[in-house]
């Protein structure tokens, strides 16, 4: 074969798709591995009887004593998850972007729950739901998955502090919801995307790519993502993104001590 520059660039990008096979080849082996673990997983604790009573949340309490008005669709469990991430803003100012209205029962419960200064911004592809706007809540009628819409509602709604994704549940509406809003989330705030459900979700595969990002470790460059998101949180049906309160600069590896075993070598 010829050496020049197009041949050269061919088998570099040869190479590259190799080794990018290779590395991807050894994630499905863990994937793999990771799904036969769980299939088969025991637990020593799962037949002893749960000796701590459950605490109902205060959103668990509201729940249960809606038993007319406007309607209210949840999982039980995630009522934990909700006061787990969102406690800290009770009684705040405190903005909240929810897609997915429905019959407006959850509307009621988040202001019930945050207080008197929280403000609701719904969304909806709904028109009907405008019959639920009040002096805490707007409500915009829009299609989530259209990201012309996500343009001029970012225009209408300031940054918020909480956003809940509980509209359409098809995984490109949720994926195409997470980029057009993530950004709109203030420092602190809370992303909260529900009804992932099955285990070959799409929308979990996508997900965990942004955990990928999380981890990405180069000590010469700390990412925009690593800046501003703090963790994520999965659970059954439900993942959570929270950003930081105080944005880092870079990860530091700090040690404390004069004792130290002689078999770890720095560099090694």
């Amino acid at each position: 074969m010829e050496i020049n520059k197009s041949n050269l660039l061919r088998v570099a990008n040869a190479i590259q798709r190799k080794n990018f096979f290779l590395k991807n080849i050894k994630k499905l082996v863990f994937w793999a591995e990771a799904e036969s673990y769980c299939e088969n997983y025991d637990d020593d604790f799962l037949d002893i009887e749960q000796e701590i009573p459950k605490e109902l949340s205060p959103l668990e309490k509201y729940f249960e004593n809606h038993l007319e008005g406007p309607g209210i669709w949840k999982w039980l469990h995630y009522f934990d998850i909700y006061h787990r991430h969102f406690k800290k803003f009770i009684g705040q100012e405190v903005n909240i972007l929810e897609v997915g209205i429905y019959s407006g029962g959850s509307l009621g419960m988040w202001k019930e729950y945050f207080g008197p200064r929280c403000h609701i911004y719904g969304i909806d592809i709904e028109p009907a739901c405008k019959c639920y706007e009040d002096n805490q809540t707007t409500v915009l009628i829009g299609d989530q998955e259209d990201r012309n819409f996500w343009k001029k509602a970012k225009n209408a709604i300031p940054p918020v502090d909480i956003i809940i994704d509980d509209g359409g549940h098809m995984p490109n509406q949720q994926k195409v919801t997470l980029e057009e809003t993530l950004p709109h989330i203030k420092p602190g705030g809370v992303y909260i995307c529900e009804d992932i459900h099955g285990d070959d979700n799409s929308f979990s595969a996508y997900a965990t790519g942004y955990v990928r990002h999380l981890n990405k470790f180069d000590l010469e460059r700390f990412t925009k993502f690593q800046r501003s998101i703090h963790s994520m949180h999965f659970y059954p049906f439900i993942t959570v993104i929270e950003k930081h309160g105080t944005r880092p600069d870079k990860f530091v590896s700090s040690k404390r001590g004069t004792l130290w075993q002689p078999f770890f070598k720095e560099g090694a």
